[in-house]
């Protein structure tokens, strides 16, 4: 489950933190208001924040200091490396992934930023149900991540990408497990969640629902 990419993680994380800064002219605009984006995901989370992926800690550290409590699951033992020093130990990060993680009290918001898509479509039908199993009324997922209004948007995506010449963004694309909004809605509906969708880019979306 997402396992596959702990390779890939484990080569770019000495250069995660640089590339997010748009530096990489093929993913400029996949990180476009790039904190501005982290901080609109800690602003909408609350209590015990469990956080899937932090990666090197960036939207970690500004839910600490919004005054949060947050666990982090990261499967990548170089990324966890990294984020223990950039948090100064300030909080718990685990090995882990967005199906297996610790449950050991009570969870209030369930938070990821640029990770969903390592999920497939079944995967990430068994994890919001899961998610939806373990919160209480006004419990919430909010994820920000690469996802489409459409199947046709979507292609369009990897084709635009391919026009200009960005071939690893169009081979990215292609590789991993990017999905729809009206997809997710769904999901999100038949688990018991008003869900909320808006838009931070021309790649990026923040997914919020709320369980009733």
């Amino acid at each position: 489950m997402g396992k596959e990419f702990i390779e890939l993680f484990e080569k770019w994380a000495d250069t995660y933190d640089e590339s997010v800064t748009g530096h990489d002219i093929e993913y400029k605009e996949v990180f476009k208001h790039y904190d501005q984006l982290l901080q609109k995901v800690a602003n909408r989370s609350f209590g015990h924040v469990l956080e899937f992926g932090p990666g090197t800690g960036n939207l970690t550290a500004k839910m600490i200091e919004k005054g949060l409590k947050v666990t982090g699951v990261e499967p990548s033992p170089s990324m966890r490396k990294i984020a223990k020093e950039k948090l100064a130990n300030k909080t718990e990060i685990v090995d882990g992934d967005f199906l297996s993680f610790p449950v050991d009290q009570p969870i209030d918001t369930f938070v990821s930023s640029y990770a969903f898509h390592h999920l497939t479509d079944e995967e990430k039908e068994t994890a919001i149900a899961k998610y939806g199993n373990l919160l209480a009324s006004g419990g919430k997922i909010v994820f920000a991540d690469t996802m489409y209004e459409s199947a046709k948007s979507y292609k369009r995506a990897i084709e635009k990408a391919m026009e200009n010449g960005f071939h690893n963004l169009a081979e990215d694309l292609q590789r991993e497990y990017y999905t729809t909004i009206p997809l997710l809605k769904g999901l999100l509906e038949q688990n018991g969640f008003t869900p909320r969708f808006k838009q931070c880019n021309d790649f990026v979306w923040i997914m919020e629902g709320v369980k009733k």
